[in-house]
């Protein structure tokens, strides 16, 4: 029997799509073409979660394996890479939101109070799922919890409630899943099962440390040779980089974590993130070093969306109240300033070091090409 002819608008539903732009009215024929525009883009937004939801899942569930196959990391760069670029497409839409006067939109705007894009229930789930920390998001405002502003009409629970919470239950974070194979990471050709593997990874550590001391002098050293400071500027140059090799020394050591099985987790995972930088010219380290830099890139994505959004609003709206009750911009840019979950990997960039002051691997050939299983 043949298979029924398949159609392109039957395929991805395009009559059923069209007919979802005309917000709480019948349909979209008295709606004025910004309003249909804004509703659009919004929905957009929505796709594009959707689809960067369904990668950030694949790298979660890949790196929450005991063992992750270093042929496997190709394929999770592309899904960082997607998701990074999704959130470029989706910041680069706002510029057809500016294209809307600020009387255009405030013809239609009390129609959407007390609504609020904060009830977007996936891009909820996509801070959840990267691994945002629960006491640091930002409340709306009036709201006591996230969570509040996701029920439905006298608190009931809604589909977007739902969603969230079920992202809520889940047992693992894209950060803790990453951070725990990074925890894993050989140094130095040491595992954390190895007898002797503290001892080396704190022997990386040092020998890490030593080399940004006397990277710091020889910075001290040219800076006052080159533009022939005083004395006094000397001292306070100098002063600067005694500050940064304090903040280095507690980095390294992981000062910040009391707790002794907790902090020796910290200072390994550390010094995997500085050992892969320092060594990716190495064949086994070369992927790793691309998946830290997919977790910058896409953490930075988010963040200029945030700015980008913040923004087109404040050039449409000014600063006035969102529709939600939130402090509409304010809001906006202080999740920009203070949304960050890689905190690791965006702190070991001020410790990098260049290829020649950086502390090379002890065991190298433990990181080239292998022709066997093991």
């Amino acid at each position: 029997m043949a298979r029924p002819k398949t159609t392109y608008w039957d395929f991805i539903k395009v009559e059923e799509l069209l007919t979802l732009q005309s917000g709480i009215a019948d349909n979209d024929a008295g709606l004025s073409n910004d309003e249909v525009r804004f509703i659009v883009i919004h929905q957009i937004d929505e796709l594009w979660f959707k689809l960067a939801l369904r990668e950030l899942e694949s790298v979660r569930d890949l790196f929450r394996e005991s063992h992750v196959e270093e042929t496997a990391l190709a394929q999770t760069c592309s899904g960082l890479n997607r998701v990074s670029l999704i959130f470029e497409l989706a910041a680069n839409q706002f510029k057809l939101m500016e294209t809307m006067r600020t009387r255009d939109y405030l013809s239609f705007r009390d129609k959407l109070s007390p609504a609020s894009g904060f009830q977007s229930a996936q891009m909820r789930e996509i801070e959840i799922l990267i691994g945002l920390d629960p006491d640091e998001r930002i409340h709306l405002g009036y709201e006591g919890s996230f969570m509040d502003a996701l029920k439905g009409e006298g608190g009931k629970s809604s589909p977007a409630l739902d969603r969230v919470q079920r992202r809520l239950d889940e047992d693992m974070s894209v950060k803790e899943a990453i951070y725990s194979w990074l925890y894993r990471t050989p140094i130095d050709g040491s595992s954390p099962d190895d007898p002797d593997d503290e001892s080396i990874v704190t022997s990386f550590l040092d020998r890490f440390y030593e080399s940004d001391h006397k990277a710091k002098d020889e910075l001290i050293k040219h800076t006052a040779t080159a533009q022939a400071l005083t004395d006094d500027d000397v001292a306070r140059l100098r002063d600067r980089y005694q500050k940064e090799l304090e903040g280095s020394k507690s980095y390294l050591t992981a000062a910040d974590v009391e707790d002794p099985g907790e902090n020796y987790r910290v200072r390994r995972m550390r010094a995997a993130i500085l050992f892969i930088e320092s060594n990716r010219e190495l064949p086994l380290l070369s992927w790793p070093g691309e998946i830290i830099d997919g977790l910058i890139a896409l953490e930075q994505s988010m963040l200029i969306f945030r700015q980008r959004h913040a923004r087109m609003i404040e050039r449409v709206i000014g600063r006035r109240v969102g529709t939600g009750g939130s402090s509409g911009v304010d809001y906006i840019d202080q999740t920009a300033l203070k949304y960050r979950v890689f905190k690791e990997i965006w702190a070991a960039r001020t410790m990098l070091l260049s290829p020649a002051q950086a502390p090379r691997a002890i065991n190298a050939d433990f990181y080239g090409l292998r022709s066997d299983p093991d």
